[in-house]
């Protein structure tokens, strides 16, 4: 297949050494004009030597050096402003850790052609264990839990693409023409849930995000459960939902939010990060009015879209294999399904 689209290719580094070179030799394979690709790389203040090998070994590829970690956020928003100044068509996002497919531009330009589409996710595949899917479609739970589709499952024999909620960060295809509308990834956030917003704006401002089964990506994935991380998934999960839903969505949700914040209390409690809990109550309220300030502009200056449509693909359960509690299992899931079926009853706008 031939495209004449030209597509930015954003990969994020920090402490990369270890990933770069499978990461950047499948790159240099990949079945599309060259002449079409351009690559950047955005260190965020390695520690390794990075750079250096990226200078040695691939003098073609442009690099940003930051001077410190700013986040995968804004490392990623310098990578955007810097595509803006290419005029290229398309925005590739790719992880460090990645090894892509030959052909996995081209299936997933050929989505993005789409007049409605603005995003396209590859099928994300484990890496050694390549028959296991690492994302086929991500998920969002209703109260704003981001989360990969069928973690650890065989993979599945599909080929037509499909509509999912957001895009997983470590490999899609953006149409700028989308992203000036909406922008690329939500600074405050600084890591995590960032695609889940990107997303979600996606669809608020009337796009469809596809994921593309025969574009193919293996990811070197593991779920880490470092404390840090509970911080920015429990504080960022508030601040998308209450950037993105409509004040009647929150009110009719606001019953069931609660009763997951105590079950989360006793979830943190048990897993000693009850402080980075109250560290991200501590952020929410320090930067609420920030945060009100650009639900404005999502909700008066970028949505066109019912929370109705919205809510479509979204799901009442949490279903990540690396997370299995039985209180989850056998009494939340249930339960949320439950209440979020009945929501879904009401809410007509």
């Amino acid at each position: 297949m031939e495209h004449d689209k030209t597509i930015a290719i954003i990969i994020l580094s920090y402490n990369g050494r270890k990933y770069l070179p499978d990461c950047l030799s499948s790159l240099s394979e990949t079945d599309y004009p060259k002449k079409l690709l351009k690559i950047l790389i955005i260190d965020n203040g390695s520690g390794d030597d990075s750079v250096d090998y990226i200078k040695k070994n691939y003098p073609e590829i442009e690099v940003i050096q930051n001077s410190s970690n700013v986040g995968f956020t804004e490392g990623n928003n310098i990578g955007y402003a810097w595509a803006l100044d290419q005029n290229v068509d398309y925005l590739a996002l790719l992880n460090q850790d990645t090894i892509v497919d030959k052909q996995w531009l081209n299936f997933l330009v050929s989505d993005g052609e789409r007049h409605d589409v603005a995003a396209v996710q590859a099928k994300l595949m484990l890496h050694p264990e390549t028959n296991l899917l690492n994302s086929y479609g991500n998920a969002i739970q209703f109260l704003g839990f981001g989360y990969c589709n069928n973690y650890r499952q065989l993979d599945k024999p599909g080929t037509e693409p499909f509509e999912v909620p957001y895009p997983s960060g470590a490999a899609c295809l953006l149409k700028m023409s989308a992203l000036r509308k909406t922008g690329l990834f939500y600074s405050r956030l600084f890591m995590y849930h960032e695609d889940v917003d990107l997303g979600w704006k996606l669809r608020l401002a009337g796009y469809k995000i596809l994921l593309e089964p025969k574009a193919v990506v293996y990811h070197k994935y593991s779920f880490s459960k470092a404390e840090y991380k509970f911080y920015y998934l429990e504080r960022n999960r508030y601040f998308v939902t209450l950037k993105n839903y409509k004040l009647a969505t929150l009110i009719v949700f606001a019953p069931a939010c609660i009763i997951m914040e105590l079950g989360m209390i006793l979830f943190s409690l048990k897993g000693g990060w009850f402080k980075e809990k109250l560290k991200g109550w501590g952020s929410l309220i320090y930067q609420l009015p920030a945060i009100l300030r650009d639900r404005w502009h999502t909700q008066f200056k970028l949505r066109k879209v019912k929370d109705k449509e919205i809510l479509r693909l979204y799901t009442g359960s949490i279903k990540f294999q690396d997370v299995k509690n039985p209180l989850l299992t056998f009494i939340a899931n249930p339960l949320m399904e439950a209440y979020f079926w009945l929501a879904k009853k009401i809410i007509f706008w």
